[in-house]
């Protein structure tokens, strides 16, 4: 395999950089990121247009037979149902492909500074939109193809504008990359219309008479990562799936050296997410639609969505609560973590109501609470309760509701933040961590005070137990938090 170019930035002379797991594990993970713990990811793309099933739409809609499915494909959708529906919508795939949803992703009701001052006020700390997802069309004005947003579609750089209008708000901003996955994506046909060359520059070679060479790709892939890093520096990058297929090894951490130095070279912190594939201490640990059973001494992230069965924009949307995502920030914080939650704006450029409800309410309990979120660090435990975390990829789902007795815990200069996730049905909360006979802490207790109003509780202690007894009125929703004085 031939190496890649190495950039401007990154010569000999100023590399401080290797692209060896060696060098890297010399990152550090910044503070900024560890202080933010809570991020807007965006999925939008011309796979709203169809606002069916999922995201994944560009590749479903061409699997017919079913049995060209593969299956990941089986296990998640109703493959299908995305087949029969284009054709009963819009046709023949050989008359209408995804292509021709393109001319109308219009986005004419796009406004970068409104989405952005929603994601403010809702207490996120960074930006990430989808720079290209799995179905190769750009979101920015790409220099490598002409298939890209500033130029078909909406007609303008929507990555751009978005980093504009991020940093105008003095927020973090990032950009994912899922083009590794383009490379199998679309099931080519000589019955459908990606079997044409004339767009292969959206569907990639005609693959009819096999492969084609997985080094041309994976160096066109390798270039794509660099021209986003060139174009926006961003605060954050972020991978999906495919590159960590073994074509795509020796670029990982060729990646990595090359973005950490440009940081360097144009003085931002620098974080990398990955999900697989990488030693720890030399990026980000990221979980899609999942948490971890306990507190991870490197910070790491969830990424998940506003609803269970879409990033992007579908009808038929399966919100999530407000309350099941604020226990997941809090127990993901707990746990030395970050949410990264993403909405799909529909493709007219507006995000649905429903959304941006979801958000309106994550604002109101952080703006009440973010106290005990932003700038903490984990405590000696996580937290404690019946409640056990599914953990691992895709496992959200799989997770049970919590209950009176389940805690979580935060801690930053010198106090320490107990939630509760549920009232309990007497108004007692009873903390077993912080009993005397556990040995969890330190000196003496201060005071405790509930986070919302200020207001100082009555509590008592003894061996077993912290009991604190709440107000018969409680301020907010979804859960509140303890003011704890004292412990160390």
């Amino acid at each position: 395999m031939s190496d890649p170019v190495v950039n401007s930035t990154t010569t000999t002379a100023n590399r401080f950089y290797e692209p060896n797991w060696a060098s890297l594990s010399r990152y550090e993970i910044p503070a900024w990121f560890r202080d933010a713990k809570f991020g807007i990811f965006i999925h939008w793309g011309a796979y709203a247009v169809p606002a069916f099933g999922s995201e994944w739409y560009p590749n479903l809609m061409y699997l017919h037979p079913v049995e060209k499915a593969s299956e990941f494909a089986r296990n998640h959708w109703d493959v299908p149902s995305f087949y029969e529906h284009h054709v009963k919508t819009y046709g023949p795939l050989d008359t209408f492909g995804y292509k021709d949803f393109i001319p109308m992703f219009k986005g004419e009701l796009f406004d970068p500074e409104a989405w952005v001052a929603l994601f403010k006020e809702c207490g996120a700390k960074y930006v990430v939109p989808v720079g290209e997802h799995h179905d190769g069309f750009p979101m920015y004005a790409s220099e490598l193809t002409d298939w890209n947003a500033a130029q078909m579609g909406p007609k303008r750089d929507v990555v751009k504008e978005l980093e504009l209008a991020t940093r105008a708000a003095g927020l973090k901003f990032g950009v994912s990359s899922h083009r590794a996955n383009n490379w199998k994506y679309y099931v080519i046909d000589e019955a459908f219309d990606n079997s044409d060359p004339t767009f292969e520059g959206l569907y990639g070679p005609n693959r009819l008479q096999g492969d084609p060479e997985s080094e041309a790709f994976v160096e066109d892939w390798f270039t794509r990562t660099r021209e986003i890093i060139d174009r926006f520096h961003p605060d954050l990058l972020w991978f999906d799936i495919g590159w960590h297929r073994e074509p795509f090894a020796a670029y990982r951490p060729r990646v990595a050296a090359d973005y950490y130095n440009d940081a360097l070279a144009h003085d931002y912190e620098p974080v990398l997410n990955y999900k697989k594939c990488f030693p720890d201490g030399t990026a980000v640990f990221d979980i899609e639609r999942g948490k971890l059973e306990g507190i991870r001494e490197g910070a790491w992230q969830t990424d998940t969505s506003v609803s269970y069965n879409s990033w992007c924009h579908i009808e038929n949307q399966r919100y999530r609560t407000s309350t099941s995502l604020i226990h997941d920030l809090i127990d993901i914080v707990s746990k030395n973590g970050n949410l990264l939650l993403n909405v799909g704006p529909r493709a007219d450029g507006i995000i649905p109501d429903e959304q941006q409800a979801i958000l309106h309410s994550m604002g109101a309990w952080l703006r009440m609470n973010g106290e005990a979120i932003y700038g903490t660090r984990p405590w000696r435990v996580f937290g404690e309760g019946p409640t056990g975390t599914p953990t691992g990829q895709l496992q959200e789902g799989n997770q049970a509701a919590y209950t009176e007795r389940d805690i979580r815990f935060t801690q930053k200069e010198g106090c320490l933040y107990v939630f509760v996730l549920v009232r309990p049905a007497d108004g007692v909360v009873h903390i077993e961590s912080l009993g005397e006979g556990q040995g969890l802490f330190e000196g003496a207790i201060e005071s405790i005070a509930l986070l919302e109003n200020g207001g100082a509780l009555q509590w008592e202690l003894d061996e077993s137990a912290l009991r604190v007894a709440l107000p018969a009125e409680l301020p907010g929703e979804h859960a509140w938090v303890l003011k704890v004085r004292g412990v160390q």
